[in-house]
């Protein structure tokens, strides 16, 4: 059974960087949103890709978060803020609320349509990804998920 969370928080783990590095490619050719301007389909594309990319980031991380966290615990939070103060302890996010401010700003994505909303979206996008999901997968990077021999999960930092 724990060998089998483990698999499962590492496939996660694998799933969550993969997000974030493509998220990242997004961020690297941020340029701020002109709500005077006029934008064509094609110079939207980039825009609509960093939402989704932000996205599947955020939703893969907080898959992460929970098998990460059935793996050391064997159970889940109740709650999502269980869930974030428990990844706090862990050393892996700064705290609950940014991650609270990331899930707010997914939720507005699919509603903002106005090009002062939009420009806002955009920033706090670009903000979150250099921050809190920069943090998150720099903790990634050196997590290392194993099974003890004595059955039960551990982690490493490497």
């Amino acid at each position: 059974m724990m060998e089998r969370r483990t698999q499962i928080a590492n496939a996660s783990k694998a799933r969550t960087l993969a997000a974030l590095n493509i998220l990242f490619s997004s961020t690297s050719k941020f340029l701020p949103y002109d709500p005077a301007r006029t934008y064509t389909p094609e110079e939207r594309e980039y825009y609509d890709a960093l939402c989704d990319r932000f996205l599947r980031a955020v939703e893969a991380s907080l898959k992460f978060f929970r098998s990460y966290e059935l793996m050391l615990f064997g159970e889940n939070s109740e709650s999502l803020r269980d869930l974030l103060n428990r990844m706090h302890k862990a050393g892996l996010i700064s705290g609950a609320m940014q991650w609270f401010d990331m899930r707010e700003l997914r939720n507005r994505i699919a509603h903002d349509y106005l090009p002062e909303q939009l420009q806002d979206l955009y920033r706090r996008i670009h903000a979150a990804a250099l921050s809190d999901l920069q943090n998150l997968q720099k903790s990634l990077l050196t997590l290392e998920l194993r099974e003890n021999r004595s059955g039960t999960s551990s982690t490493a930092d490497g």
